[in-house]
C-alpha cells in the first residue's frame, strides 16, 4: 500500500438492487481491509433486508432521517452523526423516513464484495 488520495467521481454512483444508490469512495484489492462506499437512499424506501457474510459494517449517518432494523434489536430511529454497528451474520435493513434523500457511509472489515452480500427477504 502507498500514500494516495481518492477523488470521488458522481458518474460512478451506480443502483444497487438492494434498493439504494451506492459510489464507491474506496474499495480495492489493494487496501482488503475496509471499504468505504457513500449510500444514498430516495424518501420512503426500505432497503432489502440482506446480511453480510464475513464483514462487519458500520453506518455513519451524513444527512436525513432513517429507521434502521437490525438484529433483534428494536427498529431505531437514525439522524445525523449517529453510528451504527452490524457484526457479520446480521440482517439488517433502512428505511428512509425523512423527505429528503438519506446519505450514509458504509465502512466495512474486511472489504466489501458482492459475494458476501446475501438477500434476505
Amino acid at each position: 500500500m502507498h500514500a494516495q488520495i481518492l477523488k470521488a467521481n458522481e458518474a460512478d454512483e451506480y443502483y444497487f438492487d438492494e434498493g439504494c444508490f451506492i459510489l464507491e469512495l474506496s474499495n480495492t484489492p489493494a487496501d482488503p481491509d475496509v471499504s468505504i462506499a457513500r449510500a444514498r437512499v430516495k424518501p420512503g424506501v426500505t432497503t432489502q433486508l440482506h446480511r453480510l457474510s464475513g464483514a462487519i459494517e458500520r453506518y455513519v449517518m451524513l444527512a436525513g432521517k432513517a429507521l434502521v432494523e437490525i438484529g433483534e434489536l428494536p427498529p431505531q430511529a437514525l439522524s445525523v452523526g449517529d453510528v451504527v454497528i452490524i457484526p457479520p451474520q446480521c440482517p439488517q435493513r433502512i428505511t428512509n423516513t425523512g423527505t429528503d434523500d438519506l446519505v450514509f457511509l458504509a465502512v466495512c472489515s474486511p472489504r466489501f464484495t458482492r459475494d458476501v452480500y446475501e438477500a434476505l427477504s
